[in-house]
């Protein structure tokens, strides 16, 4: 069993199986013509369930033919240009390089001697990002396995700073439309989901501020502590970008924390054309990133970044087999004193990787495409009579429902959108998201794919309302 340790001897045998792997997923990507299959739960599950994992193969080749049938054959592909449904971006070829690396070598990111250079390149990243957001020179942070995680994290250092010594005081606040971690982490935080004030949105889904001012004063005038305003730089049903210039100004008034949620909207820092869209987010004093959204990087690839580096004494903890307290006087760089994290995946290589390739014009003209291919799929969709759309877009998000003109009950325009939706994904031609708006059932496009065309958008519109079409009709007939 030795010979399958990866070391100096086995050096041959890693890069045999490595590359037939490799060429197994080369061949895939160069022959999926959509982007699912359409395999249902219980058609897969008993293949699955059928593997006996107490009886190894023994043969990379088995096992990869054994993967072919229970994965790779049904995967969903979001390389495919219809796959237009979650925050799930295609990925660029030197960060999987970088993948592979980081994979291999297997540093842990938590101390400088499980890592060495691996940590000076996460905190050149983290500089790099926070010198992109404009958050100043005593700013730092560090890389998280996603954007729940990095919300979490911001909200604990919101809390510890509001220095309280009634907990059940501190309020949140963050829009409607904000991401569910806000209330998650509140409840982890031992705040519980009531501490999180909702704020209305307008019209173009956006926290209103002048609704933010009125519960602001409402907390203070009533014994209240308000601990953190989330603002939300991209939404995740629509896109949308809250006024972070104002709520700043809130925020400063009121003394609270503001923590921006720029998850989604962060690829607008490597921006072309539309950078100041984030004009605003300089000014807060924690923002979360995730590459693995808008910088085209394989999951995971996520950081917290804060304006002033010693509020992350807030997660710190000194173990003396790990990282004890002489460490800090002694000027050894342990990244495991910012993170809530310990063991900790070198993912900031796959970063470092594409910007040593591409640079970050690179990234940023990929971005570019996308938010300008939404914008066309806002025209093909207002200009269809079929559709009701939303809000334009900020970034590269559509929500849309499906109106046949001679059905004018709302459940029954909600059934037909559910259906169609369900039906596209059974067919494996598209694969598109749902939400709610105002109670009714929507359609969702999430476009981070730049090989997605105009056409591709009208294609799968075509789609969604012959099947949404075949239903009413089946309904029709069924009511007759």
């Amino acid at each position: 069993m030795r010979s399958h340790l990866l070391n100096g001897l086995t050096a041959e045998h890693y890069r045999s199986s490595v590359t037939e792997g490799v060429e197994r997923v080369a061949a895939k990507l160069a022959t999926t013509y959509r982007p699912f299959t359409g395999v249902t739960v219980d058609a897969l599950t008993p293949r699955v369930d059928a593997i006996d994992l107490d009886r190894p193969l023994g043969d990379t080749a088995a096992v990869l033919d054994e993967l072919e049938d229970v994965y790779l054959k049904d995967a969903v592909y979001f390389h495919h240009p219809r796959y237009l449904a979650h925050l799930n971006c295609p990925v660029v070829i030197p960060a999987v390089l970088g993948e592979a690396v980081l994979s291999a070598v297997n540093s842990s990111l938590d101390t400088w001697d499980q890592s060495a250079g691996g940590t000076l390149i996460e905190r050149k990243l983290i500089d790099w990002t926070t010198g992109r957001i404009g958050l100043g020179p005593a700013a730092d942070g560090v890389f998280t396995s996603g954007g729940t995680q990095s919300n979490l994290q911001a909200l604990l250092l919101a809390r510890e700073e509001a220095k309280t010594d009634s907990p059940a005081k501190l309020r949140i606040f963050a829009s409607e439309v904000s991401h569910f971690s806000v209330k998650k982490s509140a409840k982890l935080l031992g705040l519980g989901q009531e501490a999180v004030v909702t704020v209305p949105v307008d019209h173009d889904k956006r926290l209103q501020t002048v609704a933010l001012a009125r519960e602001l004063e409402r907390c203070r005038q009533g014994g209240l502590v308000p601990m953190a305003v989330v603002a939300t730089a991209g939404t995740t049903d629509f896109g949308s970008i809250d006024p972070l210039p104002e709520i700043a100004e809130l925020c400063a008034q009121y003394g609270v924390w503001m923590h921006v949620d720029a998850a989604y909207g962060c690829g607008l820092l490597a921006s072309l054309k539309h950078r100041d869209r984030l004009t605003g987010i300089e000014r807060a004093d924690s923002v979360t990133v995730d590459y693995h959204k808008s910088f085209f990087q394989p999951v995971s690839s996520s950081a917290v970044l804060v304006k002033d580096a010693a509020t992350l004494r807030h997660a710190t903890y000194h173990a003396e087999y790990l990282n004890p307290r002489r460490m800090v006087q002694e000027r050894i760089p342990n990244q495991v004193d910012k993170s809530l994290q310990t063991t900790r995946r070198f993912d900031a290589l796959k970063l470092w990787m594409t910007l040593r390739v591409m640079g970050a014009d690179g990234i940023g003209e990929l971005f570019d495409e996308v938010c300008d291919l939404a914008a066309e799929g806002w025209k093909l969709l207002a200009a269809d009579p079929r559709y009701d759309v939303v809000v334009e877009p900020t970034l590269s998000t559509l929500v849309f429902r499906y109106i046949p003109a001679a059905v004018t009950d709302p459940a029954e325009i909600d059934r037909a959108n559910l259906y169609a939706r369900k039906a596209l994904f059974a067919s494996g031609d598209a694969v598109v998201a749902g939400t709610k708006v105002g109670g009714r059932h929507y359609l969702k496009f999430t476009l981070l794919n730049p090989e997605t065309t105009p056409a591709d958008i009208a294609a799968v519109l075509d789609l969604i309302a012959g099947h949404a079409e075949q239903y009413l009709g089946e309904s029709l007939d069924r009511a007759s």
